[in-house]
Parts: structure tokens; C-alpha cells; sequence
């Protein structure tokens, strides 16, 4: 794991699980619109982090997805950086 508070890697997962929730669940479980509309707004707070601290997140999620043993968490562990616009999904560079 990454040198860090290790509060750091429990909320990083749980941001993680939660809009992994928000994408998979049913229209009748969560509003479609409103599932969309939350996980913009964690895109939106994650791209605006300073870039150590994106680093440092990035790091984590590397982390958390190489320790994961349920192959679909970790795939979309593995995905979550492009999926929110954090990385250039082609280079795997930080976006600015």
C-alpha cells in the first residue's frame, strides 16, 4: 500500500464501491438521473483535487485494484481513473 494515513485507502475504496453502486444498480433501486448526477459530481471533486493529491489517489486505487480478490471489484477499480476523467484512458497520463 501507499505510504499514507491509512484512513486514506478505506475512503478512497468506499468512493470506489459507491459509484460502482450508482452504475450498476437497477432504475428502481436509484433515479437514473439522479445516479448520473452524483457520480458527475465525484468526477468533478476527484478532477479538481491538486495534483499530489490525485497522484496520491491514483496510488491508492493502484493499490486497493492490485490487493482486490473479486476480479469485477477490480476491474472497475482498474477502470475508475479513466472512468472519472483523471487519466488519459490512451496514455494512462495524468489529465491537468
Amino acid at each position: 500500500m501507499a505510504d499514507t494515513d491509512p484512513l486514506v485507502p478505506v475512503l478512497a475504496g468506499l468512493v470506489v464501491d459507491v459509484v460502482w453502486f450508482l452504475d450498476s444498480c437497477e432504475d428502481d433501486e436509484v433515479d437514473p438521473d439522479s445516479a448520473v448526477k452524483m457520480m458527475e459530481s465525484v468526477s468533478w471533486v476527484l478532477t479538481r483535487l491538486p495534483q499530489d493529491q490525485r497522484g496520491r489517489f491514483l496510488t491508492v486505487l493502484a493499490d486497493l485494484a492490485e490487493a482486490e480478490q473479486d476480479p469485477g471489484r477490480r476491474e472497475f477499480l482498474e477502470a475508475f481513473p479513466f472512468a472519472c476523467g483523471l487519466v488519459d484512458e490512451e496514455s494512462g497520463r495524468t489529465e491537468a
